[in-house]
């Protein structure tokens, strides 16, 4: 007889993702292979899935749902289940990131989560350690989903240009990442400026941070360490990022001048020719 791992689906996200998916599997009748037929995906994969062995994707969910007629249960399952995959000092952020109403963040030499394409990610991901890399990238790539949602944050990021030019996973990386972010201008919700290097010194030299704002509660500022984060509603702390923020802004280039750095960037330095 085939041994069957019998999941705790109180254990973890993860873990009522596969008992739920097996579930329904079964209730329709179907066998790993079959499902995975379906979905174009190997039964190995949907075995591995079922048995909390391998994070699922979100198109595999959005797959599932459409195959088993689940109602959408698994697609609302895979954000809680993509964001348990945070390391665990960072989850409070991901969910401060899916609370708040506005996000302004200040970036020293990387390209903030949010705006990151899934190469970037996983590069700046696995420049010490690359276990389970793909299981979290797509756990930083999740976080977008807020941007999704029918009443999304609004996001400001101020950049330094020095993020443009720290060279992160090879030249194609950075014309995908840059590109990325020229897609975003005029969007109605996420605004980018670069602080230029000809600024000089500047209101966030101490470093980079996020501020958080919500429709009902405190304002919290987060920074972060080495493995660890540190946020805060201290009201005078808010209050000097606050004032820090806009003088970073004040500081940086307009949005259209951002675009147009950017643009000169990815074309003399990566080789991307824009039209």
């Amino acid at each position: 007889m085939t041994h069957i791992n019998v999941l705790d689906p109180g254990a973890s996200p993860l873990d009522y993702y596969g008992f739920e998916l097996r579930r329904l599997r079964e209730a329709a009748n179907l066998t790993q292979r079959q499902l995975g037929e379906i979905l174009n995906y190997t039964g190995s994969l949907v075995g591995q899935i079922e048995t909390a062995r391998k994070v699922p994707t979100v198109e595999f969910s959005e797959r599932a749902d459409a195959a088993l007629g689940t109602g959408g249960l698994l697609s609302r399952l895979i954000g809680l289940v993509l964001r348990s995959q945070l390391p665990a000092w960072f989850r409070e952020v991901a969910e401060l990131e899916a609370r708040a109403t506005q996000i302004n963040t200040f970036h020293t030499h990387l390209v903030h989560g949010l705006l990151q394409t899934p190469g970037y990610a996983a590069a700046v991901l696995g420049a010490l350690d690359r276990t389970r890399l793909d299981d979290r990238t797509a756990a930083r790539m999740a976080r977008q989903r807020i941007f999704d949602k029918s009443e999304p944050p609004q996001f400001w990021a101020v950049i330094s240009e020095a993020a443009l030019f720290q060279e992160t996973g090879g030249s194609e990386v950075m014309r995908q990442q840059l590109a990325h972010l020229l897609a975003f201008e005029g969007h109605r919700h996420i605004n980018i400026q670069v602080l230029p290097f000809a600024a000089g010194a500047h209101a966030g030299s101490q470093g980079s941070f996020d501020a958080f704002h919500f429709a009902s509660d405190p304002a919290i500022v987060y920074t972060e360490g080495y493995s660890s984060g540190h946020p805060t509603a201290n009201p005078d702390t808010v209050r000097d990022c606050a004032l820090r923020y806009d003088h970073l802004q004040a500081a940086a280039l307009s949005i259209k001048d951002s675009a147009g750095l950017i643009r000169r960037v990815m074309e003399d330095r990566y080789g991307e020719q824009v039209a």
